[in-house]
């Protein structure tokens, strides 16, 4: 069974500003672009039945959408950092969200996830990438911000196993409803107004 993970899309013209951070650390594996997202909750390799079970718990989720804000940037591994990311703001919807993930998830016997979500889009991943080129990149580019989007929905993704960063395959696609007075134009979203 592939590990699967639930995450939230980032939209073509959001992952084409996050490309434009790659490069700039000699030895880093840079994430192909379409395979950014935001990580809701890993659940790791699972049984068939097991993964039918989240399936169904998950698409019994009823959450409105909410708009997502990316800026700034930063690395794991303080002192051998392993990985660089953009930062994403946080939301109460965004954690209500994950929250009831992770309850669903232990409901049906997974481990809790032993880490405080820390929502990001992991950019790069540094192997064996010098601490002095990473605070060079990270300080050159700590201003980063993207146009703030709408999650409209969130996935459950596969991956095979390897060192990470995909390719991703989307099993299962989880809508929120929409936003009550909100309406979408080209993927922007503006408030209606009655009067």
């Amino acid at each position: 069974m592939p590990r699967l993970f639930t995450a939230l899309e980032i939209p073509r013209n959001v992952a084409m500003s996050l490309s434009l951070l790659r490069g700039g650390i000699p030895g880093a594996r840079w994430i192909d672009v379409e395979n950014y997202h935001i990580t809701l909750r890993f659940i790791g390799d699972v049984d068939n039945r097991t993964a039918d079970e989240i399936v169904d718990r998950l698409d019994r989720i009823d959450r409105q959408e909410f708009q997502v804000g990316i800026n700034g940037i930063g690395s794991f591994g303080s002192k051998k950092p392993h990985s660089v990311w953009a930062g994403v703001a946080p939301s109460p919807e965004m954690a209500a969200l994950q929250g009831e993930i992770e309850r669903i998830c232990q409901r049906i016997g997974l481990p809790a996830e032993p880490r405080k979500f820390m929502p990001h889009v992991t950019l790069g991943r540094l192997k064996s990438c010098r601490l002095d080129d990473v605070v060079h990149y990270l300080g050159g580019r700590g201003n980063f911000h993207a146009m703030p989007f709408t999650a409209s929905r969130f996935v459950l993704l596969s991956s095979k196993e390897s060192v990470g960063g995909g390719p991703y395959v989307t099993e299962e696609v989880f809508p929120l409803s929409e936003t009550w007075g909100a309406g979408h134009a080209g993927g922007e979203v503006y408030e209606t107004s009655l009067y």
